[in-house]
């Protein structure tokens, strides 16, 4: 087992995690000449993409960008999309970067999307991954009881009620049925693939989840417990969420 390291636990934790990811950029470029970073959505990724919009000295025109998942027929235009959330505070800010693949939620052709997807991200290997977790420990769109195995990139998802009702609960949708059910999610062994994973993880919301994740077992059933086997992942808490850790 390899411990996850823990950051010193502030306020300003999603700034600590940004300044720590710009710097694994800076180093996946000098040392390829590029860098592969996936960033990911949600309220507990606000004060993180801020901060690393802002870093300085990133040469952005040799990085290339993913993110973790999409709902299942959600337009870009609907206050939930993830494609809308990144454009407005991640692609947005940063006119010379080099590329950004959106997961399409809503094209025509599903199965033709996973097919594109898989084969674009299987075409770049993941340097730096920006991820969180969610109430109920799951780890991009991959719900308890997670898929461990597949070694797809991206898979369909099934999306349980606690995932469903943390989404409804930070305001994204009007009502809970207005939440969808299904989303097209990076599978777990992606994740892990990544050379370095940083998560930032505020709120008291997420203090269970966080005791689950960083010192129970590895279990499917709180799927970003996986990243304790990862040799190179570095949780970034706040106070809050690190409220019932032992240590």
């Amino acid at each position: 087992m390899i411990d996850i390291k823990i950051h010193d636990t502030k306020p300003e934790n999603g700034a600590a995690a940004a300044a720590f990811g710009a710097a694994a950029i800076r180093d996946a470029i000098a040392a390829r000449g590029k860098a592969n970073v996936v960033v990911a959505t949600g309220a507990s990724q606000f004060e993180m993409l801020e901060a690393l919009v802002a870093a300085a000295d990133i040469d952005w025109s040799k990085v290339t960008a993913f993110h973790l998942d999409e709902y299942i027929g959600m337009p870009e235009t609907h206050p939930a999309s993830f494609r809308k959330y990144l454009k407005e505070r991640f692609t947005g800010k940063l006119p010379t970067l080099g590329a950004f693949h959106f997961v399409v939620g809503d094209a025509p052709d599903l199965d033709a999307e996973l097919d594109r997807m898989n084969a674009v991200l299987d075409a770049h290997p993941i340097d730096v991954m920006f991820a969180g977790i969610g109430e109920n420990g799951h780890l991009a769109f991959n719900d308890p009881p997670a898929d461990f195995e597949t070694t797809l990139a991206y898979k369909v998802v099934e999306l349980e009620e606690r995932c469903r009702r943390q989404q409804f609960g930070e305001g994204w949708f009007p009502t809970f049925d207005d939440v969808p059910t299904r989303a097209i999610s990076m599978t777990v062994q992606r994740i892990v693939s990544s050379r370095v994973i940083i998560l930032t993880v505020p709120d008291e919301r997420k203090a269970e989840a966080t005791q689950h994740v960083l010192e129970g077992p590895v279990t499917n059933m709180w799927p970003a417990s996986i990243l304790q086997e990862h040799p190179n992942c570095h949780a970034f808490l706040d106070s809050a969420a690190a409220s019932r850790l032992a240590k």
